[in-house]
């Protein structure tokens, strides 16, 4: 089982617009409305694949309510701890130039009761599960470590970790030696505190963080694919071109294609074909953290990878 940690879920608002106007009534021209929250994505993902999925994390109030009633329409196993402020909303605004705008709300405020809740419920579940992937933001009144002492369970119980998140919790996550992570240039460059100016200087990272202990790193470069360091050799994975639709969720989709062939016991080549694979599917569709599955299986065949180091 792949156990999926999103611990700040939403309910993503999604409004097409022509035009945004600051001070103005703008009428938009569609509203999607659909679970949202970055390992809600992965586990969307995983299921689509066919994997034995659950997602679990924090849900309140109505809104709350609304996400596990979509999850289920969906067919995404959820398996959350009520709390009791209210699951936050969060808003992308997309006009014709094809910007898109978007605002986060912080999430609600969990107690230390709540998070107890949460550990027992994670203990049980672990028990169950394969691969275990946290992705995204935390609720307030969770502490930055808390990633890192999920890695340590995990890790306590033979299990394998994927996180994907930034800022401090990726800084104290990968202190626990989480087995994969996939940081963009920015987060890099926010974590270590200087620019990466060059392909050498990615390379360089991603060997500072096999050294760490990390057994797969990968590094996102948008269209022209990734850099990924496994087994101490460094690869280029290269996509092919598409009509790209929506990038939002390809890199979610990225994460749950690696946890699935992870959950497969596939080769490192075949983990790293399937992860771009679901990345390239999902900027293929206008819905994000949504792939078809034979748009996946079409795309293996297309992405390169060679090893460069």
């Amino acid at each position: 089982m792949i156990l999926v940690i999103n611990l700040n879920a939403s309910l993503d608002k999604r409004y097409e617009l022509v035009d945004f106007a600051k001070g103005k009534i703008v009428r938009a021209k569609s509203v999607d409305n659909t679970p949202g929250g970055k390992g809600i994505h992965v586990a969307n993902v995983d299921t689509i694949l066919g994997e034995d999925t659950v997602v679990t994390g924090f849900l309140g109030g109505k809104t709350g309510e609304f996400v596990a009633g979509k999850l289920e329409d969906y067919g995404i196993n959820g398996d959350f701890v009520d709390v009791a402020g209210e699951t936050r909303s969060c808003l992308a605004i997309l006009t014709e130039d094809g910007a898109q705008t978007e605002i986060l709300e912080p999430g609600p405020e969990v107690s230390l009761e709540e998070l107890k809740k949460f550990r027992k419920k994670y203990a049980e579940l672990l028990d169950k599960a394969d691969i275990v992937v946290a992705s995204g933001s935390v609720p307030q009144g969770v502490p930055v470590d808390f990633y890192a002492e999920l890695i340590e369970d995990a890790h306590a119980a033979g299990k394998k970790f994927l996180l994907d998140t930034s800022g401090d919790l990726l800084a104290r996550g990968i202190s626990a030696k989480p087995d994969f992570i996939k940081p963009n240039r920015d987060e890099i460059e926010a974590l270590r505190g200087y620019r990466l100016h060059s392909e050498a200087d990615v390379v360089r990272e991603i060997r500072h963080f096999l050294d760490e202990g990390i057994e797969m790193a990968a590094i996102s470069l948008g269209s022209q694919g990734s850099l990924v360091g496994v087994d101490g050799g460094i690869y280029r994975v290269t996509v092919p071109e598409i009509d790209c639709q929506n990038p939002v969720g390809s890199g979610d989709s990225y994460v749950a294609g690696i946890a699935a062939g992870l959950q497969r016991k596939l080769s490192v080549e075949e983990i790293m074909r399937l992860g771009a694979a679901c990345g390239t599917a999902n900027a293929m569709e206008s819905e994000s953290g949504y792939v078809q599955k034979q748009v996946v299986e079409d795309l293996l065949p297309r992405i390169a990878i060679e090893k460069i180091a």
